[in-house]
């Protein structure tokens, strides 16, 4: 995203806007990201923004929803971003499969599908629903909900309309070690 030119003050506001909007996304997301992600640029693009910054709103964001923060990918058809008091207190990536890869702490690649997925803030707790499926070396579980309390590290699922709840754990002998980087002056 570059400065818009100067005599250009519609642009301008419009940019400065988005820029406070990716900073408020920001806010959204620190459940998902590794530590080193919080700290890198955030990346946003999508077909159409509309919404207002600030008080009691939504903002959405739609058609083709990428979001990039280091290791952090999330693709969706869609992005509600809710506020309360200009705070950010939720978010809501919709689509057919909105998906969030990550790499985690240890290195390991996470991968979680779900035709939405709901973060609020206000009581950290993340909602995938409608055919979830979340993948690490571990293993891997799929449903049709699962609730995740970021606090505790409570986890719920649940089969709806007769569904049913999968999971595959790996032994611990066959799962990919993480890969760790060198550390520097080391062979």
């Amino acid at each position: 995203m570059s400065l818009p030119a100067a005599d250009s003050k519609p642009a301008r506001r419009t940019f400065y806007s988005l820029l406070v909007f990716a900073i408020a996304i920001i806010a959204t997301l620190p459940a998902f990201a590794r530590d080193s992600d919080r700290n890198q640029p955030m990346d946003i693009e999508s077909d159409h923004q509309e919404g207002t910054l600030d008080g009691n709103s939504v903002n959405t964001l739609s058609g083709n929803v990428i979001i990039k923060q280091g290791t952090l990918d999330i693709r969706a058809a869609k992005a509600d971003i809710h506020q309360t008091s200009g705070e950010v207190v939720r978010a809501v990536l919709t689509g057919s499969q909105a998906v969030l890869k990550q790499q985690m702490e240890d290195g390991s690649p996470m991968t979680a599908k779900a035709d939405r997925i709901d973060y609020n803030m206000s009581t950290d707790v993340v909602v995938l629903t409608g055919n979830y499926t979340v993948t690490t070396p571990r293993g891997s579980t799929s449903g049709q909900r699962l609730n995740y309390d970021l606090k505790t590290g409570r986890i719920e699922s649940g089969g709806q309309a007769g569904g049913r709840v999968k999971m595959t754990i790996q032994p611990k002998s066959t799962r990919a070690p993480a890969t760790v980087p060198a550390k520097p002056g080391k062979p």
